[in-house]
This record gives structure tokens, sequence and C-alpha cells, in this order.
């Protein structure tokens, strides 16, 4: 048996580029990851996560904080698969790709409610917490409309990968599992949760490492640079968003 390494660019296309896509490829699936296992000790319901935020704020923070970050910085790599898709199932390219960014647009608004329930076990406790989100759970919000495109835009995407040839089946098969991913707020950890985390792992970081790796390679100077630019402006934006 043989195995091909994926190509992720045939083209790379202005928006995101192969180095913001393949990056993308690579962090978003390791971030989510890792923030999933974060919390596995913990029970999947709503009250035992405030729970053990209540117990354990710095663990949960940063299991929460990884799965956001995981989810926002997963749409370069998304733009760049759709587009590689696109060059022989244009259609598949357009829904896969557009449910699927949608659906991390509501995968980033989740991720704020649970940030303002966290602030309340701070200021409430648990107890009363518990109660506020218990009572307002069901709550009308525009992105609700959005649960059908987070998970079925990985499944068309992992469709239009395969009928294209960028993934082989095993890999299509773990890119659609991150369909399974349970949505909504306050989610802890299940084994669908690992699995899907694991899935995206297992599709998206050769294509990104294959992404990285194709084209020219920038001399050395130019990438320290890009990577002193990249840092500097992190390190800005991370101050001013600080400052309110």
């Amino acid at each position: 048996m043989t195995f091909t390494t994926p190509s992720i660019a045939v083209s790379s296309p202005a928006l995101p580029g192969r180095w913001v896509g393949g990056a993308s490829l690579v962090v978003g699936p390791l971030l989510l990851l890792t923030g999933v296992l974060l919390r596995l000790r913990y029970d999947f319901f709503f009250p035992a996560q405030l729970s053990a935020y209540e117990h354990d704020p710095d663990l949960m923070t940063a299991s929460y904080s990884l799965v956001a970050a995981g989810w926002v910085l997963l749409w370069p790599g998304v733009v760049l698969l759709a587009a590689r898709i696109g060059e022989g199932f244009r259609e598949l390219a357009v829904w896969g790709g557009t449910l699927t960014v949608l659906g991390l647009f509501a995968r980033a608004f989740h991720a704020g409610v649970d940030h303002l329930d966290f602030q309340l076990v701070t200021v409430q406790g648990a107890a009363s917490a518990t109660r506020t989100v218990s009572e307002t759970y069901g709550a009308f919000h525009v992105f609700s409309a959005l649960n059908a495109a987070i998970m079925g835009g990985w499944i068309l995407l992992a469709i239009g990968a395969y009928r294209s040839g960028v993934l082989g089946p095993l890999r299509a098969l773990a890119l659609g599992l991150a369909s399974a991913m349970p949505l909504g707020v306050l989610k802890g950890t299940t084994p669908w949760s690992i699995a899907a985390a694991a899935g995206l792992c297992v599709a998206l970081i050769p294509l990104g490492v294959a992404a990285l790796r194709t084209g020219p390679v920038p001399q050395t100077a130019t990438i320290a640079g890009r990577l002193l630019l990249v840092g500097a402006v992190g390190i800005a934006m991370f101050l001013f968003g600080q400052a309110g």
C-alpha cells in the first residue's frame, strides 16, 4: 500500500495565500484538539462546566480560549481548501466553504457567550450563574439559524475534497467528523468532541504542511522579517484590545 502526500495548492489564491492558509490548516486543528482535551475530566453539561470554572478557572479559561482561537484561525485554511476543491467542483467548493465559514462565525458567537457566562461565575458564583444560564439558555439569537451550517458545511467540504482528489477517502471521512463536534454554549468534551478534533488534525495538518512546502521558498531574511512584523502587530493588537 502506498500513500501520497496531499497537495493543497496548484495555484495560490491571493486570499488567504499559501502561507496564511497553510499555517491555519496546521495551527487551527492543534489548538482545537488541545483545548478539547484540557476539559476532558469535567462533565459535558453546562452546570458542570460552570462549576469547573469556579474551581479551576485557569484551566477552563485556557481550554475555552484555545478552542475559540482554533475555530477562528481555521477560516483561512477553509478558504484555501475550498479554492483547491473549486478547481474541479465549483458548486461543492462554494457551498461547502461558505457554510463552513458561516459555521465558524457561529462558533465564535458561542465562545463569546461562554466568556460572559464564566464572568457571571466570577461575580456571582457558580450556583447563581447556573440559574441565570438555565433561565436564559433558549433565548433567541440570530446565529441559531447557522446551526445547520456548523454541521453541514464540513460534510459538504469533505465530499468536495474527496471528489476533487484533494483528500483520499480516509482523510475525507476524518474531515467530515468535524460535523460531530457538539454545538452551542458551555459544551464540555465527549468522545465525539475528541473524534471531531482529531479528525481535523488528520485531514488538515498534512494539507497545511503541503501548502507551506509548495512554491518558492523566501529568503531567510524575508521569513524573519515577516515573523517579526506578525509578532509586533500581534502584540500591538493584544495591548490595544486590553486597553478597551
